[in-house]
Parts: structure tokens; C-alpha cells; sequence
């Protein structure tokens, strides 16, 4: 009995308990794959710098910047090459809100029908997918210039049940225009992307059928605790994940493998403060990168010149 007395005793069973929460804590945030992946980024720096768009030589050049006329969280975000625009979605009261590449609302349209919708999609002129969070339901849309709501009752849908869980549903998605695929991000429980082809039903000519792909290896070499949104990289044909928990945009290359990644931390890539809740990217065609974060702040980075 006198050892369970002795301070000796006590301070190693603390630093036993602290070695194991350290533990538990490495493991629930991913830290020994965030840092296996940081070497693995500075020794394959000059490869990979010139086959990507390598995120670390990015900056921010705009930050923080409230969007006014807002009164609810925004979510998501996607590029328009042919108005040169940015669409994001909010929920609480569903509408589509068209921001100026500097962040200022230009327009809001109601969306009649839609439960959650929690991310919207560019696929070509004037057609957009627009994801239903808790039904997992996607939902192709039109917009035109007078356009004045977007009723889901008029508009192509398709539902999948894959891993239904309550709001932690289809919460990210991306579009590869040559390939024609939909990428869609699960935010977690667990963190998935699913690829999927035939949907939105463009050609009505052929028929309507839709193939869904998974990954699961390439899932699992996600190292973050949650997905937001995505962005595809016509460029590279890589795909951009990002995530709000692990303050973090990732790089995934053809093979999906994190080869890069954008901090959000405050310090970090020319951030005066951290990114507080990061909802929604996007890339235009000069791989300049738009970020929305809640409550209502927009976000440009810019790529720099290589010391």
C-alpha cells in the first residue's frame, strides 16, 4: 500500500493517463497521416509543384471580408465561367445567391421545395446541381437571367441512400466537364466521395441511366475529420477537398492521393486569423481559389510566384 502513497507512483500513472489521451487524440484528428503526409509533401515539392496546383504557394490576398445583404449562413460555393460569377446556397430560407468574384451579392433567387440544400454545382450554361443534405437528393437546375424561383418539383432529381445519417449527408460537390462526372462528398460518419456518371441526364437521346462509383482506399487516405465542399481542377485533373474541421484544403491527384494541401490557420498562407468555419471552394479558369465561411466571410487566394 505505501507504493500507491508514494508521488513516484501517481506521477506515472498521470503520464501514463496523459500518453494515452495523447493517443486517442492522435488518432481521432488524423495526426500521424497529417504528418507523414507533410514529409511527404516537402521531399516531393519540386516533382510535384509543376504537375499541380500546389496549394502551400498560395496566399491570401483577400480575407475575412463580411458578404453584406446576407442574413443566413451560406454553403457552398461554385464558379460560372460564363457569367465570370460565383452561386452558393444558403438553407435556413433556400435560396441561390449569385456573389461577384469580390464577394458581393448580386442577386438571390428562392428555391421552393428543397429541404437542406447544401451545395450547388456549375455543370454548363445555365444548369446546376444543387444537393438536398438530409434527403440526399441532387437536384438539376436552370438559371437564367430572369429566373425568378427554382421549384424542385420541376426539376430532374435523383435520390441515393448510401449511408443515410440524419444532416451528415451529401455535402460537397465538383463536376468534371470533359469526363462528365459528378463528384459528391459525404461530410462524415464516415468521410466518403462518390463519383457518379449519367447524372444530370444531359442528352435525351440516349437513356437515362446513372452509375455510382466508390473509393474506399482513396477515402481512407483522407486525413480530415470532415468534408465541406469540393472543387475539380479542369486543369490538372485534380480534385480539391476541403475541410472545416481540419482547417484544411487537400489535393487530391488522378490516383487520389493527397499531394498538397492550403492551411487555414491563422498565420498560415497570409492569414491574419484562422478561417472560422470554411463552407464552400471554388477555382475559375486561373486558378485563382473563392472561399465562403460562416458566418458570411469571403475569402480569395491567389497563387505566387516559387521562391
Amino acid at each position: 500500500m505505501r507504493r500507491l502513497t508514494r508521488p513516484g507512483f501517481w506521477l506515472a500513472a498521470a503520464l501514463l493517463v496523459l500518453l494515452l489521451l495523447a493517443a486517442i487524440a492522435a488518432q481521432q484528428f488524423r495526426l500521424f497521416e497529417r504528418g507523414w503526409f507533410l514529409v511527404q509533401e516537402w521531399r516531393h515539392a519540386s516533382e510535384w509543384r509543376e504537375q499541380s496546383a500546389w496549394l502551400p504557394d498560395y496566399v491570401a490576398t483577400l480575407q475575412a471580408q463580411p458578404i453584406a445583404g446576407l442574413d443566413d449562413d451560406v454553403s457552398a460555393l461554385t464558379y460560372d465561367p460564363d457569367r465570370r460569377s460565383l452561386f452558393t446556397v444558403t438553407n435556413q430560407k433556400p435560396h441561390i445567391v449569385e456573389l461577384s468574384l469580390d464577394g458581393r451579392v448580386l442577386r438571390k433567387v428562392p428555391l421552393v421545395g428543397f429541404g437542406d440544400p447544401e451545395a450547388i454545382e456549375y455543370i454548363s450554361r445555365g444548369i446546376y446541381v444543387i444537393t438536398d443534405e438530409r434527403l440526399q437528393r441532387l437536384v438539376k437546375v436552370r438559371l437564367d437571367d430572369d429566373t425568378l424561383f427554382v421549384d424542385a418539383a420541376e426539376s430532374q432529381q435523383l435520390s441515393l441512400g448510401i449511408g443515410l445519417n440524419g444532416n451528415k449527408g451529401f455535402e460537397g460537390l465538383a463536376y468534371d466537364s470533359q469526363g462528365q462526372r459528378l463528384f459528391v462528398a459525404k461530410e462524415r460518419d464516415p468521410v466518403s466521395i462518390y463519383e457518379i456518371h449519367g447524372f444530370p441526364h444531359t442528352n435525351p437521346d440516349k437513356p437515362f441511366a446513372v452509375h455510382v462509383v466508390d473509393d474506399p482506399e482513396r477515402d481512407a487516405r483522407l486525413f480530415v475529420r470532415d468534408l465541406s465542399s469540393l472543387q475539380y481542377d479542369e486543369r490538372t485533373g485534380h480534385l480539391m477537398a476541403l475541410s472545416d474541421e481540419s482547417r484544411l484544403v487537400l489535393e487530391l491527384n488522378a490516383d487520389g492521393r493527397p499531394i498538397s494541401a492550403l492551411s487555414l490557420l491563422g498565420g498560415r498562407q497570409g492569414l491574419e486569423k484562422s478561417v472560422p468555419q470554411a463552407e464552400g471552394v471554388a477555382m475559375d479558369e486561373q486558378g485563382r481559389l473563392y472561399l465562403v465561411s460562416e458566418p458570411n466571410l469571403f475569402y480569395v487566394f491567389e497563387k505566387q510566384a516559387a521562391e
